[in-house]
């Protein structure tokens, strides 16, 4: 942990002990699929933006509290493929708000030792928003704390497709040049993933009640503990993801084999 637990959860509701976290248990990397600011600009007769940005205190919050708890890599479910059919209007604010707060909050991601990166077709965004995360890595890229992952214009079944893609790619300039392609396996295509060099995530947190995966990290997820909770996103925060984390350390990881 980079900071005591009564640090952490000062203030935490009277069912909740911040004590009862075991520090030896911490899941090494969290997923999060971000679900329910639509839903919670509804219910106040907002306009849909408004709840996106509602949204961005509770990102806070979690990148804040996992950070804090010792984490290494949060892996946060921002915009899929899927994600371009909505409203036009609702997009092109999205993407401003991704650009907006990314430089916003940089700096003091960089005061804490926070390491920003981008899975996904980034090469797609608009240029502003594209910049924004581009300047992120450059100024974070070198940083030794948690590696926060922003799965932007991403989707599962395109990673695979660009794996395969990569993978192929590289048989064929080894057969072409007299060689032997790299042998298959689940190791091996790992390394031709988004995600190459993070291990796969130990804890998926889905926020409003929702109950699929939503094509998010689908190689990765093969043995993940999902913890889904009817909170919708803004009104997610420290707390709840505490909740997350004691459900996570009260279950037994058997990975396939008996316990």
């Amino acid at each position: 942990m980079n900071k005591p637990l009564a640090e952490i959860f000062p203030d935490p509701p009277a069912d909740l002990n911040p004590a009862a976290v075991d520090a030896g248990r911490i899941p090494v990397h969290v997923a999060v699929i971000m679900d329910g600011n639509g839903r919670w600009a509804k219910k106040r007769a907002l306009n849909r933006l408004k709840g996106h940005a509602a949204g961005i205190e509770a990102v806070r919050e979690t990148i804040r509290a996992a950070n804090d708890i010792g984490v290494k890599y949060l892996t946060i479910y921002s915009f899929s493929t899927e994600n371009w059919k909505r409203p036009e209007e609702e997009v092109v604010g999205l993407m401003d708000l991704f650009a907006q707060t990314m430089l916003a909050e940089v700096d003091e991601l960089h005061e804490e030792h926070v390491r920003v990166m981008t899975i996904g077709r980034t090469g797609a965004l608009p240029k502003k928003t594209r910049d924004a995360f581009d300047e992120a890595w450059e100024k974070t890229k070198n940083n030794s704390g948690m590696t926060l992952v922003v799965a932007i214009n991403y989707g599962g079944r395109n990673e695979i497709i660009d794996g395969i893609t990569a993978y192929m790619r590289q048989a064929h300039e080894a057969l072409a040049a007299g060689g032997t392609p790299e042998e298959l396996s689940e190791e091996t295509f790992g390394r031709y993933l988004y995600t190459a060099d993070i291990p796969d995530p130990d804890l998926l947190i889905r926020t409003s009640g929702e109950m699929r995966v939503s094509n998010f990290l689908l190689w990765q997820i093969a043995y993940t503990e999902f913890y889904c909770t009817e909170v919708l996103w803004p009104d997610f925060n420290r707390y709840e993801f505490l909740r997350a984390l004691l459900d996570y350390q009260g279950r037994d990881r058997r990975f396939g084999a008996v316990g």
